[in-house]
């Protein structure tokens, strides 16, 4: 039996699409508070919203890549939150943060850092809703 070249490349696509799967599959944490954040031991997303009343530190001539800063959970369970990045831009402005790490003694140490800002179509979409 003879194998043609588009067996080959079937079967190459084949696997590229089962390794895709496969890393993009590692990425899928489940949501939490910080409470069951501590119980699950490994990495969660938790949604909250910043602690403005408590500490945010960046100074990037010491360390660029640390950032802290306090965030509340959706229980109303605040956090000291560490993330290896910049200060992300407008980061006082978000209406909604969403962090993915883990629980590491009493701080949530993030690799990732999602923001939610204020739309700035929002106060134009909230005139055209009245003059209807």
């Amino acid at each position: 039996m003879r194998i043609k070249k588009i067996h080959i490349v079937a079967l190459i696509m084949a696997v590229v699409g089962v390794v895709m799967l496969l890393s993009a599959s590692k990425d899928l944490s489940t949501y939490a508070t910080f409470g069951e954040a501590q119980k699950v031991g490994k990495a969660v997303k938790v949604v909250g919203v910043l602690a403005k009343d408590l500490p945010m530190v960046y100074n990037p001539e010491e360390d660029p890549n640390l950032f802290t800063f306090h965030m509340r959970d959706q229980d109303g369970v605040a956090k000291r939150v560490l993330l290896n990045e910049a200060k992300p831009q407008d980061f006082e402005l978000s209406e909604q943060i969403v962090v993915t790490g883990r629980l590491k003694g009493g701080d949530f140490v993030a690799s990732s850092i999602l923001l939610k800002c204020p739309s700035k179509y929002k106060d134009q979409e909230l005139a055209t809703r009245n003059d209807i």
